[in-house]
């Protein structure tokens, strides 16, 4: 993988190639261009401008991604930031989450980060071996919930939801994204998913955070909005949160 390319390495590439493998993702990308599905998910994603937007469908993406995942030159896509398209973008994210050695893995997601501009890219990113290593990603998951950047608190919130809710779950996981503070719509959702899915994974522990007001009004309507539209809660516990809006 790219992460294995050492700096001098990766510059002697980026002379040999002239930035080439950037632009061969770029001209794939616009062969799979799709104008249709372009305006309708410009729609979904109103922080990113149209123009910004090629319009590839994610499951073609993904496969790009890892087909050039396996380039030795993709050092050089990933280290030219920031991208030019959003669908470049979820390229890089969708490489990103392939590296199978957790300290790459985890320095190409901070130099990423920064230039998420959009709930989509951010939600997409799932790295798989941050799984392996839910005692490590704690560290991170602290700082990036800690960030200014409201991409980098989502994907921090979403890491929590995703690895830990269930066997590795501690009661002091919600108390984290409970504490956070933020006027950002894009982080609250995300704390609103967040409690929703615990609601559905860790009932006893979490309810009482909406019982207590421990959230901001909006979180707390939303989480329990999104809590209710859930297969994975019961009717019994649908109907007790109906009564917890304010």
């Amino acid at each position: 993988m790219a992460g294995r390319l050492g700096g001098e390495d990766k510059g002697q590439m980026g002379e040999q190639t002239g930035g080439r493998i950037a632009d061969r993702i770029q001209t794939e990308l616009w062969e799979l261009q799709d104008e249709g599905y372009r305006d309708f998910h410009a729609k979904l994603i109103p922080t990113v401008a149209l123009e910004k937007i090629i319009g590839v469908r994610t499951p073609q993406v993904r496969t790009l991604a890892k087909k050039w995942a396996k380039d030795p030159r993709i050092g050089e896509f990933l280290g030219q930031l920031p991208h030019k398209y959003y669908d470049e973008d979820n390229v890089h994210a969708f490489i990103v989450e392939q590296f199978k050695d957790y300290g790459e893995c985890l320095e190409q997601t901070e130099r990423f980060l920064p230039y998420i501009d959009n709930w989509a890219t951010c939600d997409m990113m799932a790295p798989k071996v941050f799984a392996r290593h839910t005692d490590k990603l704690l560290e991170p998951i602290r700082r990036w919930i800690s960030s200014t950047e409201t991409y980098t608190v989502r994907f921090g919130i979403g890491m929590l939801m995703r690895f830990y809710l269930d066997e590795v779950s501690r009661p002091e996981y919600p108390e984290w994204v409970a504490a956070i503070r933020s006027e950002e719509y894009y982080v609250n959702m995300m704390r609103a998913w967040y409690f929703a899915t615990a609601l559905a994974k860790q009932y006893e522990t979490v309810v009482p955070f909406l019982e207590e007001r421990r959230l901001d009004a909006w979180t707390h309507n939303k989480a329990i909005q999104k809590a209710r539209e859930s297969n994975r809660v019961t009717a019994e516990q649908k109907e007790y949160l109906k009564g917890l809006k304010v």
